[in-house]
């Protein structure tokens, strides 16, 4: 049995050039090198600075829910947010610069908004603020008013403070009222308020009061006056009318009916003899200058002096005496005539 031959072809393989072994894999260098592509302004820049807010008010008690917006100096925004429970807040990946920081809402219906501030950011450091919310102004309305009536009275004059701090100072206009904006520092604060000028024809109103006001809210504080007492003018009609004096027709007569002799002095100071009285006789040898015995009141030599004085009992005495010397020289007269 023969084996059955077979034929194998043969292949030539004709390479020109050279031969290269390729790798079936290439390996990785193990540090590769970084691209140029990769910018650096992917990551926070190492100059950049940062901002922290705190926000209080002035009681010390944290703000939270204050609304804040930082501008750059081209005044883009730069940051906007909200202060947490903490009344905290901060800006972050700040290029170094000044800054614009501006209030947008306080979060508490009782305090202000802020002023607007700038802020310094330094490269690589935080910029810490702390911000301080005032309490809204009380409104006060002041009155002045009469004690009695209840009228409003211009012109008083009142300071109003707190402690040993005076904060306002208000005068009462032509209606009696006045008003303005009382600082508060807390939720309720009490103020004293004091008078120091009366209006005009009233008495000062001395104590001192107190009230208590709240942030925002009106209050009216009220003082009162008395009248100032004064002397009631003495009235015309009450002047006490002068006495009438009497004037007898008759000097030196007494007047019928009365018990009192009222004698009107001459401008000589001699009284005058009564026309009416007989005329006394001359007696014979004797100059008629000369005054007979008892002729006191014929004369009035002695008796100028007593009319002088004025004094009432003396005229009165001095009338006696007259018609004394009077009857008496007529009963002398006829034995004068007889002697004769």
């Amino acid at each position: 049995m023969h084996a059955p031959f077979v034929r194998t072809a043969a292949v030539t393989v004709v390479v020109t050039g050279t031969l290269t072994w390729a790798p079936a894999a290439s390996a990785q260098p193990s540090e590769p090198t970084p691209l140029a592509s990769a910018a650096p302004a992917e990551r926070q820049a190492p100059d950049a600075g940062s901002v922290e807010i705190t926000t209080k008010d002035t009681a010390g008690d944290a703000l939270p829910g204050a609304a804040f917006l930082l501008l750059d100096a081209a005044g883009q925004e730069a940051g906007r947010g909200k202060s947490d429970a903490q009344g905290k807040l901060t800006f972050t990946d700040l290029t170094p610069g000044v800054y614009r920081l501006k209030e947008t809402a306080t979060g508490s219906p009782l305090h202000e908004i802020v002023a607007d501030q700038d802020v310094i950011v330094t490269p690589g450091a935080t910029t810490r603020l702390t911000i301080i919310g005032p309490f809204k102004a009380a409104k006060v309305l002041l009155q002045a008013k009469d004690d009695k009536s209840g009228k409003l009275l211009p012109g008083a004059t009142v300071n109003i403070g707190t402690g040993d701090s005076t904060l306002l100072t208000l005068t009462t206009g032509a209606k009696g009222t006045a008003s303005g904006d009382l600082p508060v520092t807390s939720g309720k604060t009490q103020f004293w308020v004091k008078e120091i000028k009366a209006p005009t024809g009233y008495d000062l109103y001395k104590p001192t009061k107190t009230f208590t006001a709240v942030p925002g809210a009106p209050v009216t504080v009220t003082v009162t006056n008395a009248k100032t007492a004064t002397d009631p003018k003495p009235d015309s009609s009450d002047k006490p009318t002068p006495k009438p004096t009497r004037h007898p027709s008759t000097p030196g007569t007494p007047s019928s009916g009365s018990g009192e002799t009222t004698h009107s002095a001459p401008a000589t100071g001699t009284p005058d003899l009564d026309s009416s009285a007989p005329a006394a006789a001359t007696p014979v040898g004797e100059s008629t200058s000369k005054a007979p015995v008892g002729s006191l009141a014929h004369t009035g030599a002695d008796a100028t002096p007593w009319l002088i004085g004025g004094a009432g009992a003396l005229i009165v005495v001095g009338g006696g005496v007259l018609v004394t010397v009077r009857r008496r020289r007529a009963d002398e007269s006829p034995d004068d005539s007889a002697k004769s």
